[in-house]
C-alpha cells in the first residue's frame, strides 16, 4: 500500500508529464497553448473522465488527502503569478490614463454581461439548466457574467507568449482586466444575494487603501532582499482577507503588488521570479483548476449551447471594446487585438461557474456548456491575436 506521500508524488509525476507530453508531441502550441493543455488534462483525469471510465484508479491516485495538497500548492502558485503581474503594472500610468481604463473596462464587462444574459434568459427556459437552489434571474445573471469573465492569469501568460507583456498595450490590458477581476466577485455577491458579503468587500477596500499606505512607507525604507520577503507576508495577508471579504484571494494577491512601484525590484529578479514559478508550480494550478470538474452531462443540445454562449462571449467582448474604441479614438486594429485577448476566458470562468454550481444556481449540464465556451475562447486567442498584432505593429 503506497504511503501518502508515495501516491502524492505519484500524482505530481503524472500532472506533470502527460500535458506535456500531448503538447509537445502533438505540437498543439498555436492552437492549444501548454496552459489549456494542461487544463483540459486537470478535466480528462478529473472525476467526470477518469474518475467515471475508472473509479478505482481514480480514487486510488487523487485521494482527499492529495486533492489536499495539490490544492494548496495551486493556491500559492497563482497568488505568487498575480501578484508578480500586479508589481509589473504601472499605477501612475493606471492614473493618468485612468478616463481609457474605466471606459474600457466597463465597456468589456457591461456588453459581453448583457449578451450573455439575453443568451442566458433563452437557455433558462428550457427544463434542466436553472439548478434546484438557484431563480430565474440569478441564473440569468450568473451566465451573463461568465460570459463577461476574463482570465487575467491566462491573459498574463498569452501576452508573454505573444511578447508585449511589458508594452504599452500589455500595460493597458493588464488595467483593462484588473478592473473587471474586481467586479466579477463583486457581482457574484449580488448574484448570491449576499448582503453581508458585499459589506465585508466594502470594508476590506477601506482597510485595504490604508493598510497599502503603510506597506509603501515601509517598503521605499527596505533593501530589495527584505521587500521580497516582506512582500510575500503582505501577500499572504491581502489573500486571506480579500478572501474573506468575498474577492477572492486572487484579487487580493493582485492588488497587493499592485501598490508596490515597480523600481523598488530589479527587472532580472522579477524575469526569473516569475519564470520559476510558472515552471514549476504553476501547472499544478493549471491541473488541479480542471481536477475539480466534473463532465456529468453531455449531448448534441450541450455542444449547441455551448456555441450560443460562445457567440455571446466573444461578440459581447469585442462589440464593447470596439464600441470603447470609438469613443476613445483608437488607431485601425486596435480593438480587434485587446477585445480577443480580453474574452480569454478558461480559469476564472470554471472557478465562477464552480461557485455557480455548488449553490445550485446552475446545473451540471449548464456548468459543461460554459465549461466547453472557456476552452473554446481561450484556444481561439492565439491563432486570432497573432496576425492582427503584427499588422498592428
Amino acid at each position: 500500500m503506497p504511503t501518502t506521500t508515495e501516491t502524492f508524488l505519484l500524482a505530481l509525476l503524472i500532472i506533470l508529464t502527460l500535458p506535456y507530453l500531448v503538447w509537445r508531441l502533438c505540437r498543439t502550441d498555436y492552437v492549444a497553448p501548454l496552459v489549456v493543455v494542461q487544463i483540459v488534462g486537470g478535466i480528462v483525469l478529473g472525476p467526470g473522465v477518469l474518475g467515471a471510465a475508472y473509479p478505482a484508479y481514480y480514487q486510488a491516485i487523487f485521494t482527499p488527502e492529495v486533492i489536499g495538497a495539490l490544492n494548496g500548492i495551486a493556491w500559492w502558485a497563482v497568488m505568487l503569478f498575480v501578484f508578480v503581474a500586479g508589481i509589473e503594472l504601472n499605477l501612475a500610468a493606471a492614473w493618468k490614463d485612468r478616463r481609457e481604463t474605466v471606459v474600457t473596462a466597463g465597456l468589456a464587462l457591461a456588453v459581453p454581461l448583457v449578451f450573455g444574459a439575453l443568451a442566458g434568459a433563452i437557455i433558462l427556459r428550457f427544463p434542466g439548466w436553472l439548478g434546484a437552489e438557484g431563480n430565474y434571474y440569478q441564473g440569468v445573471l450568473g451566465i451573463g457574467m461568465a460570459c463577461a469573465v476574463t482570465a487575467l492569469p491566462i491573459l498574463v501568460l498569452l501576452m508573454e507568449k505573444l511578447g508585449i507583456f511589458r508594452e504599452v498595450l500589455g500595460q493597458r490590458l493588464l488595467r483593462y482586466a484588473s478592473l473587471d477581476d474586481v467586479a466579477i466577485w463583486a457581482v457574484l455577491a449580488l448574484i448570491l444575494l449576499d448582503l453581508e458579503r458585499i459589506a465585508r468587500q466594502a470594508a476590506f477596500m477601506i482597510g485595504f487603501a490604508v493598510a497599502a499606505w503603510a506597506i509603501r512607507k515601509a517598503m521605499a525604507r527596505m533593501a530589495e532582499n527584505d521587500r521580497w520577503y516582506v512582500g510575500l507576508i503582505w501577500l499572504a495577508l491581502c489573500g486571506l482577507v480579500s478572501d474573506w471579504a468575498g474577492l477572492h484571494f486572487m484579487v487580493g494577491a493582485f492588488l497587493a503588488g499592485c501598490v508596490l512601484d515597480r523600481q523598488w525590484f530589479t527587472t532580472a529578479k522579477l524575469d526569473a521570479f516569475r519564470e520559476v514559478v510558472l515552471l514549476t508550480i504553476m501547472p499544478v494550478f493549471f491541473l488541479s483548476t480542471g481536477l475539480r470538474t466534473s463532465w456529468t452531462s453531455g449531448g448534441i443540445v450541450v455542444f449547441a449551447v455551448a456555441a450560443l454562449l460562445l457567440a455571446a462571449s466573444v461578440g459581447g467582448k469585442l462589440a464593447g471594446v470596439h464600441l470603447a474604441g470609438r469613443i476613445l479614438g483608437w488607431r485601425k486594429g486596435e480593438a480587434g487585438v485587446i477585445g480577443w485577448l480580453l474574452q480569454t476566458k478558461a480559469l476564472i470562468m470554471i472557478i465562477f461557474a464552480n461557485v455557480l454550481l455548488d449553490k445550485a444556481i446552475i446545473t451540471a449540464q449548464t456548468f459543461t456548456a460554459l465549461l466547453l465556451m472557456a476552452l473554446a475562447s481561450t484556444m481561439l486567442t492565439v491563432p486570432i491575436v497573432t496576425p492582427r498584432l503584427k499588422k498592428l505593429t
